[in-house]
């Protein structure tokens, strides 16, 4: 086991989910170190819509003060004396995720990011009590399952927002069958909508279809590769697109975007629709016919496996697959978390550890 003794555990908390971009610096106590835990030491995080729905409360109940972050790179500066797959120094990322029970079917079966007793980044209880604090933070302490090297091609501020935005969308194109011979669309360009034109391009797919509800983004999306772009404000766009697509990532709130009918009327016969936008509220109600008509497949997916996020990372150096960001210092987290909330950023903030 390597061990550096000056690593600070400190970070910006919000304290009331009512002043919600307010942060402050706290000092926090990382979880008991165990034989297979890495210690990071944090150099950027990714700013995820996650981390509002977390701090307004959007999701429930908070372990306050909290840290949040969850799209985290550094370096590694120690390891417990079963890991194997690390060493003092790597580069290395780790998402949403930093434990999970290791003994289930879905952990021995490659499913870890399923697993029922998974523990998130933040806001999660280990089973000593400790409460997980994210990456706004100096360091990060997690199981190597968890933990995933950076390819040296790849510059850590660039891989941070792979580790949920990136992983998110990754998985359920790939696990869908994305790639030759298919159509896919993705509703929204945003931070989890810029990826995915991306990836659908980067898989093989033969076409890649871009909604947004306005002209606003249409350069953007061919040049993150879509081959085709909807502008959903337009009066007959379903019945244009009708019959067309064999999968849709729908990547925004379509309580207040669109009809679910209207996604499902764009599908081929059993196409599927895979929604992987988390709003605070539930999804609008859905008539039956509406699936059946064509026998389309409504789905979700959940981050991803290790084995999917070292897919990924690979795939993104092989076909210049980039995360559109704007640096902040991590003392402007308040600013960052404003312009998510607001859907002002294109496409994904990224904070520099400052403390």
């Amino acid at each position: 086991m390597s061990a550096n003794t000056e690593l600070q555990w400190k970070g910006y908390a919000v304290h009331d989910t009512k002043e919600w971009d307010q942060f402050k610096v706290v000092d926090f106590k990382p979880k008991q170190f165990e034989d297979k835990d890495v210690d990071i030491k944090i150099e950027y995080c990714g700013v995820c819509g996650s981390d509002i729905h977390t701090i307004t409360g959007g999701w429930g109940d908070v372990h306050l003060p909290l840290i949040t972050g969850h799209e985290i790179t550094g370096h590694v500066v120690r390891v417990g004396p079963k890991v194997t797959e690390f060493k003092v120094g790597d580069r290395v990322g780790v998402g949403a995720q930093v434990g999970s029970c290791y003994d289930c079917k879905r952990c021995k079966g490659g499913s870890e990011n399923y697993c029922h007793k998974a523990i998130h980044t933040y806001n999660s209880l280990y089973p000593d009590g400790t409460v997980s604090q994210g990456g706004y933070a100096t360091a990060i302490r997690a199981n190597e399952q968890f933990v995933f090297r950076i390819p040296d091609e790849l510059p850590l501020e660039q891989a941070s927002p792979m580790m949920c935005a990136g992983i998110t969308v990754y998985s359920p194109l790939k696990t869908n069958g994305a790639g030759p011979g298919k159509s896919v669309g993705v509703i929204g360009i945003g931070g989890l909508g810029h990826f995915a034109l991306q990836f659908a391009k980067a898989l093989g797919s033969d076409r890649v279809v871009a909604f947004s509800h306005s002209e606003n983004k249409k350069d953007d999306a061919f040049a993150l590769g879509a081959t085709d772009f909807v502008n959903t404000g337009d009066k007959n766009w379903v019945k244009d697109w009708s019959d067309t697509l064999d999968i849709i990532l729908c990547t925004v709130d379509v309580s207040h975007h669109i009809p679910l009918s209207d996604i499902f009327a764009t599908l081929k016969v059993h196409g599927r629709c895979i929604m992987v936008a988390l709003p605070d509220d539930a999804l609008p109600g859905i008539n039956a016919f509406d699936m059946t008509t064509s026998g389309v497949l409504l789905g979700g997916s959940h981050i991803g496996s290790k084995a999917e996020v070292v897919e990924m990372l690979e795939l993104a150096v092989k076909k210049g697959v980039k995360s559109y960001i704007q640096m902040l210092p991590m003392k402007e987290a308040g600013k960052a978390v404003q312009g998510v909330k607001s859907g002002k950023i294109r496409y994904r903030y990224v904070l520099k550890v400052d403390i």
